[in-house]
Formats: structure tokens, sequence, C-alpha cells
């Protein structure tokens, strides 16, 4: 049995794009569906049997039509070609009003075949073209449903948390002793989970979280844990797998660093329970690439423009989301000309900022010397010795820097012939 598990689409994020002529579109949007083509490709030509969504698929609690759209034609060409698909509720899926549908519920709503909606914590049989499967959610709670009781009014809201996670908890423990053991089983839930490396998603929270603890997911029940919520792709238990598939595309200049895509797992239903993912594996996609270009300009530097293009033509800004920032003195500032840097960013997707942090520090004064009785070589060496420390030269970068100074020195006060 094949298996894809992803999550944290966000359609809906616009931010670092333009408008594409071609669709009236934001290509930032385009960037997300582009995504998530790419994993419907790759389910379609690879006969995955599954596919679970662990989260979040609009960026708003309220996506427009538009957004809407481009969601279900996806899902439509998935579950058009007898792929099962399991939609889970994430926190940003959730209306602001109570009696609000969720951003998915449609989906229910309206019965689609082969798609199954999960709003709040339960198990569903799903059965598949390679035979039934069993799967655990634990979507992001409605906080309001959670404490309508008696005795939960007063709590500080730290309280009302642990009260959230002692109440999740115990809903899947109980969840995961009524599975039969003969299925193979796998947990879905949209939640942080204690010790998860976080992304963007703190920029990007839709209220506060509750943590659960990792051994109250990596339960031996389950053959494979499914997380959403957390945008930084991540293994958190081998024994289940207790995996994070992160998000499809990069938010901001927080997951510069991070891969992007989602988990392919591959179940064997003859294994014994929690032994049956045979293998799970990460499949990249081409997410849009953020580059960070930093620069220091020295207060020697005659051409500091020269400076920070060199230092870009280092990158691969072409298509890239780029962000320059450049530290340089303040009698240097003038000097930047920040439209030769655009146009040598002109490959780019999108410039995100020039940034200059100016150091405006007074120049360095050679106390205790007076200019006039300094040779050029003293004058040279009482510099050396005041800025060395500040500038980390070591003590064979010093005498380097010497050598080379006399010699100039030398050169330019010799008379010629």
């Amino acid at each position: 049995m094949r298996i894809i598990h992803f999550s944290d689409i966000h359609i809906g994020v616009e931010n670092y794009g333009r408008i594409d002529p071609a669709t009236g579109l934001s290509t930032r949007m385009g960037d997300f569906l582009a995504a998530f083509d790419e994993l419907v490709d790759y389910a379609l030509d690879n006969q995955v049997d599954l596919i679970i969504f662990a989260g979040d698929a609009f960026k708003s609690r309220e996506p427009n039509q538009t957004q809407q759209r481009e969601f279900a034609k996806r899902i439509a060409r998935l579950a058009g070609e007898e792929i099962k698909v399991f939609l889970l509720v994430g926190n940003h899926d959730l209306p602001h009003a109570l009696a609000r549908a969720t951003a998915i519920e449609i989906y229910d709503t309206l019965a689609i075949r082969n798609v199954t909606v999960a709003d709040k914590p339960g198990t569903s049989r799903i059965d598949t073209r390679s035979g039934p499967i069993q799967i655990v959610a634990l979507p992001w709670p409605r906080r309001s449903l959670l404490l309508a009781r008696e005795g939960t009014k007063n709590l500080t809201y730290d309280q009302m948390n642990d009260e959230i996670q002692r109440i999740l908890t115990q809903r899947l423990l109980k969840e995961a002793e009524a599975l039969d053991p003969a299925l193979p089983a796998i947990l879905t839930a949209h939640v942080t989970v204690a010790q998860a490396t976080l992304g963007s998603e703190r920029s990007m929270m839709v209220g506060s979280d509750h943590i659960l603890l990792l051994g109250n997911v990596a339960l031996p029940a389950f053959d494979y844990v499914a997380l959403g919520h957390i945008h930084k792709t991540q293994v958190m238990s081998q024994d289940p797998p207790v995996v994070y598939s992160g998000s499809l595309q990069r938010v901001d200049f927080s997951e510069e660093k991070d891969e992007k895509g989602f988990y392919v797992i591959q179940l064997d239903p003859t294994q014994e329970p929690g032994r049956r993912a045979i293998d799970y594996r990460f499949q990249p996609v081409n997410a849009r690439p953020f580059v960070t270009i930093d620069v220091t300009i020295r207060p020697e530097d005659l051409d500091p423009t020269a400076t920070i293009l060199q230092h870009i033509q280092r990158h691969p800004v072409a298509d890239a989301i780029v962000r320059v920032r450049i530290q340089v003195p303040a009698e240097l500032e003038a000097m930047v000309l920040d439209s030769e840097i655009r146009k040598a960013l002109a490959q780019a997707h999108f410039i995100a900022s020039i940034a200059k942090e100016v150091d405006r520090r007074r120049p360095t004064r050679l106390e205790g010397h007076s200019v006039e009785a300094l040779t050029p070589m003293d004058a040279l060496k009482a510099y050396i010795d005041s800025v060395s420390g500040d500038r980390g030269w070591s003590p064979q970068q010093v005498k380097e820097l010497l050598t080379r100074g006399e010699q100039l020195i030398r050169e330019t006060t010799t008379p010629s012939d």
C-alpha cells in the first residue's frame, strides 16, 4: 500500500509576489499551486493508493472563491483516479465563528466520492485499492467546544492549554485502544509535538499552541504518524515513524535553507502492528528559492558598489526571492548605489529588500601621537595597532600588512630615475 503524506499548503500566501499577467493571480499563489501539482502528478504516475493531508489548506480561515477553486481542482484530479483522499482540518481551516463551516467542510457536505474530511477526533476506515486502513484523526481542536463545560470558565490561558492537552491525549489513547490490530493504522494530527523544530509558522500562527508529548503520539498501535502544522520537515521518532512532512513551499526567509516536499510511505499489511511502514522517504518539490546576500564593506574599500555586485554574482539569484544586507561605514554610505544593485538583481523573481546597516562610529584616532611627528611607517603601525583587535586580525595578518605597507611606502617615496 502506497501513501502520500503532506500538509500546510497555505494557498493564499502572496508575500514576495507580483501579479502574473497570464492568469491575473499572484505569482506566489502560482508557486504554491505548482508544488501541489507536482504532488498530484507524482501520485498519478506512481499508483498511490491514499493521500493524507495533515491540515492547513489555506492561509486564511475564510479563503476566497479562487483559492477554493484551485484547491478543489487538484483534489478532484486525485479522487477522479480512484485515489482515496483524507483531509484533516488544521488551525487555518477553522472559521472565526463557531457556527460557520470549516474551509474544507464542503467536501463532506457534498459527499464527494473518495474524499473524507476529519473535523473532529475519531477513527475512519478507508478502503483503498490495496486494502483497508484505519486512520485516527486529531484535527486542530475548537477550543470553545472543548472548554464549554463547568469548571473551565475561570482557568488561565496556560491552564486552558493544559486542559486541552489532557483531553486530546485521553481521546488519542481511547482511539488507539479501539483499533483493529489486523489492519494497518495511521495517526494524522495537526498539532505541535514537544521538541519539534519550528519554521515560519510562528509568524503565521492563528492562536497559541497546545503541545503534546512525543510519547503520547508515538503509540505502538500506529504504523505511521502523519503530522501537520510545523513547516519544517522532520522525523521525530523512528518506532513508529512520527513525521512532519513540512510545507510544500517556502513562506519567508526563515525557511530559506529548508527542503520542501512530501513523504511517500510504503506499508506492508502482512507485517505486525507498528511494523508495517517498511519504507518512508521524503520526496522534494521544486520550491521557489530564497537567497540572502550578506556584504560587509571595509572602510578602505574604494568602490563599495562594485564589491556588492561581486558578491551578487556569486549567488544563484535567477528566479529567486532575494534580499541584500549591507554593513557599511557611514562615510561610504553614499557610494552604495541602489540602482546598480537592482540592475544586478534583474533576473530575480522578487527583490525583498536592500537593507543597509550603517556604522556611524567615529573614525579611529591615533591617540597619544602627534600626526605631524609620525613617519608614514609609524603612522601605519599605530593605525594597525588601534584596529587589529576589533577586526580580529591574527599576528600573521598584522605582520603581512606591515610588510606590504612598508613596500608600498618605499615605492611611493623612492625617487625615480
